[in-house]
């Protein structure tokens, strides 16, 4: 299995060491009453989340750019009925620059009620991504966002509230999967790749951007992390290799939970996860061998028939973020042969509570809110 149940943490953080920028010692953790040192020795082996030795405090960051809409922002405008016209939605999509990110930035541009920021590494390519799907310049802004780099994420937000602009929506899609890396690769602050962007970028994005979501007049506010079905140990893709990436998925999920657990009630705020189907041809797979890439599209289009276009899992996603009947907060969302979405269960280990706020304490410590 992806994370052993007898612990309470994810294997991702078996290698956490006191040279990370925070200074989280290991020792200041309990397990049941054992030191978390302890337990790291005595059960977890993998190098997920691992703070890398030598980690110079000097590294250089990437530094956030700022980019700022000219347009300005729909706002509420009395009807000569005295009604109100509801704005436009606004909302964040990370790794908007390609794939299923940009598949739903177009699926909610298309319908003219939404005003995309595409949050991506990359200006320029995600610029060209946004023209070349056709998506209306009025309706989208681009901003720069690292997720591997902890204060790219502080100037991301920084930035994005200097706009002016309202969150009504926050989707955390961007991922990093690397299926065929023999030795483990670092953030900007010493975590491993994966767990660093998937997990470890979102949940600090996520924390300093629920303040805004609180804050807006939408009707419905929402915080979507996008899951899969690695990380879902109860499926056959949910135990094969590789790890961190499927340790990521499974913080992703259990973090969802945790934010529905701690602030849907208070602040109405929908927290969801998903998994819209296998994207077969989706860049995700880009580091894996050609031989794999080949044969993953018709495998999945003939063989176990969940293939989804990325099209298609835009438009479910986009369905998350926008649909009336998908409210519901805590739910992990997938879609049948029909294409009708539907609440999908959980392992044990993907929902288990105590381990869900076991993630969440760590968390805080390691992107220096705790």
């Amino acid at each position: 299995m992806a994370l052993q149940a007898a612990s309470l943490l994810p294997p991702a953080f078996s290698s956490i060491t006191k040279e990370g920028k925070y200074n989280v010692s290991v020792k200041d953790s309990t397990l049941f009453g054992l030191s978390f040192s302890d337990h790291l020795k005595a059960h977890f082996t993998t190098s997920a989340l691992t703070c890398k030795r030598g980690y110079s405090k000097e590294m250089g960051l990437v530094r956030a750019q700022q980019t700022m809409e000219t347009t300005t922002p729909v706002v509420m405008k009395g009807t000569r009925e005295g009604k109100k016209t509801l704005r436009k939605g606004s909302v964040i999509i990370t790794g908007a620059s390609s794939g299923l990110g940009l598949a739903t930035a177009k699926s909610l541009a298309e319908t003219g009620k939404w005003h995309i920021i595409m949050a991506c590494r990359d200006f320029l390519k995600a610029e060209r991504a946004a023209k070349s799907a056709g998506i209306a310049k009025e309706n989208y802004t681009i901003m720069h966002l690292d997720l591997a780099s902890l204060e790219s994420v502080h100037q991301f937000v920084d930035n994005f509230r200097r706009s002016g602009r309202p969150l009504d929506v926050l989707v955390c899609n961007a991922a990093v999967y690397l299926p065929t890396a023999n030795q483990p690769t670092f953030t900007a602050e010493g975590f491993e790749l994966s767990v660093g962007t998937n997990h470890l970028g979102h949940f600090l994005l996520s924390r300093l951007l629920i303040e805004d979501l609180k804050n807006s007049d939408y009707p419905s506010k929402r915080l979507i992390i996008v899951g899969s079905i690695t990380g879902n140990t109860n499926t056959l893709a949910g135990n094969v290799p590789p790890k961190a990436y499927k340790d990521s998925k499974v913080c992703n999920m259990l973090i969802m939970q945790e934010f529905h657990r701690r602030y849907h009630e208070e602040t109405g705020i929908t927290f969801a996860s998903l998994y819209p189907g296998c994207i077969a041809t989706t860049g995700l797979f880009r580091e894996h061998i050609p031989l794999f890439r080949l044969l993953f599209p018709p495998f999945q289009r003939f063989i176990t028939k969940g293939y989804v276009s990325e099209h298609e899992a835009g438009h479910r996603l986009a369905q998350v973020v926008s649909e009336p009947s998908l409210t519901k907060s805590g739910v992990y969302w997938s879609w049948n042969k029909n294409s009708s979405s539907f609440e999908n269960r959980l392992s044990q280990e993907a929902s288990d509570a105590d381990k869900a706020r076991k993630v969440w304490e760590i968390s805080e410590k390691l992107v220096g809110l705790a």
